[in-house]
């Protein structure tokens, strides 16, 4: 049965919006979600959200597939970096998914830079997967579409670009994300 761990981000939590809807639809389909409550959410840190990940996911395999927002993206790339060679999963989807940001506040901007200048190996990344799909919204304060790019060209993702869904915190569902798991 496949499994998909669903990873909020920056100041969110586990339930609310889509991530609820996410949580009732792909049941419907056979998949299992897990979703967690991210540590000090208001002031993510890489080394505390990756240790999270580490300390309750303990068995990924080609059925393991990760859905993320925003600094989840984040959170599931650096995790996977992590992961042993030989360790192959399903695929990940990133929505709202960035390397930088923009239009953020000092305070914001500080707690965003360990973020946005340590390095991403790529290559170990896709290691472990070759299936991606990022879904961006044309609208986005803090996401440029040029982010697009970058996860095109590095990690070979098929990329969405919907048009005024915000950073995707009111949206109620995310129809493309089913369709991800109905190829």
């Amino acid at each position: 049965m496949k499994k998909v761990y669903l990873i909020h981000g920056w100041g969110g939590s586990s339930s609310g919006g889509w991530f609820d809807w996410i949580k009732q639809e792909l049941p419907k389909n056979n998949i299992q979600v897990y979703s967690f409550d991210m540590p000090d959410t208001n002031h993510p840190r890489i080394e505390e959200w990756v240790k999270y990940l580490e300390n309750n996911i303990k068995d990924v395999d080609k059925d393991t597939y990760f859905i993320g927002h925003s600094i989840g993206c984040q959170t599931i790339m650096r995790y996977l970096e992590k992961l042993p060679k030989h360790k192959i999963i399903g695929g990940c989807v990133f929505v709202a998914g960035w390397f930088k940001l923009v239009n953020l506040e000092p305070e914001e901007m500080k707690i965003a830079h360990p973020w946005t200048t340590a390095k991403i190996d790529f290559e170990r990344i896709k290691r472990h997967t070759k299936n991606f799909l990022a879904i961006f919204s044309d609208d986005d304060v803090w996401v440029p579409l040029s982010e697009r790019k970058i996860f095109r060209d590095n990690l070979g993702a098929k990329i969405i670009t919907k048009k005024k869904k915000g950073h995707f915190e009111n949206v109620n569902e995310i129809k493309e994300i089913i369709a991800f798991f109905k190829k």
